[in-house]
């Protein structure tokens, strides 16, 4: 092969090692492009399912907003022994709140069918027409079918706590409502009291929640005032006795068997 002839050969194969020098970056560049353009629809992506995400969790109210009213008592005793409850927002009559002219001013009987025994109670719709029409009304729709009552309490106060659907202490009906009715004015609830349990110092704050005094029981009144007595135990006082007696879960304020409301009758 003369000179000219291996230097053209040579030329050729240069131009063809530069050729696909040039093809092979070409391909890396568009890989590269291409991974950058599927990392950064990923990154918008995920920057568009957080913003979703944030405005879904500004916009819908959490359940305890949309659940629980404020009157939902906690587990918590005070130092003192009175109920506590779990803190809410203040809030005057709600439009859900049953009329209290539903009360009709009139007493109510009826009874409240525990597992462990029947308890006779009185309503008197005159003195508490709020917490009669409200507790009547719930009873007509079966909402305290099934519940459980959470709460003994065994020291400075002596009830028995019923009302929670969740049979937690922590919801209600979906609203609130006071002012506080019919309290006592030194302070006293006789055994067979029944009583709206409420957020501490708020009138406005009742809900389902409602306690059965099974010991004559000495509740200080707070800013808000008592507790609103709706009613009174006309039997069965032995079966709330006997309850109590069967004690709390150590440690808690549960009672050791579970209280289940199979029904509540009124008319």
């Amino acid at each position: 092969m003369s000179s000219k002839r291996e230097r053209e050969y040579e030329q050729r194969r240069y131009e063809k090692w530069q050729q696909r020098q040039a093809e092979h970056r070409a391909a890396r560049r568009r890989q590269r492009i291409v991974a950058g353009s599927v990392l950064g629809g990923l990154l918008l992506v995920i920057a568009i399912v957080a913003v979703v995400g944030a405005t879904k969790d500004d916009d819908t109210p959490t359940a305890f907003a949309t659940d629980t009213p404020p009157a939902s008592a906690s587990a918590e005793p005070t130092a003192s022994g009175e109920p506590t409850a779990s803190p809410g927002p203040s809030a005057t009559r709600d439009p859900l709140t049953p009329d209290p002219a539903l009360a009709e001013a009139r007493t109510w009987t009826g009874s409240l069918d525990l597992s462990q025994g029947d308890i006779g109670i009185s309503l008197d719709g005159a003195a508490a027409p709020q917490a009669v029409a409200n507790f009547v009304t719930l009873a007509d729709k079966g909402f305290f079918d099934g519940t459980k009552c959470h709460r003994l309490t065994t020291s400075g106060i002596y009830v028995l706590q019923c009302g929670s659907p969740d049979g937690t202490g922590t919801d209600g009906p979906g609203y609130s409502w006071g002012p506080i009715e019919n309290a006592p004015a030194d302070g006293v609830y006789p055994a067979g009291t029944i009583a709206m349990a409420r957020v501490g110092n708020d009138g406005s704050s009742m809900g389902s929640q409602f306690f059965l005094v099974y010991k004559d029981s000495t509740i200080p009144a707070d800013a808000a005032g008592g507790y609103t007595v709706f009613g009174h135990i006309t039997s069965g006082q032995d079966v709330l006795t006997a309850i109590a007696d069967a004690g709390t879960t150590e440690g808690t304020e549960s009672p050791v068997h579970d209280v289940i409301i199979e029904g509540v009758k009124v008319k």
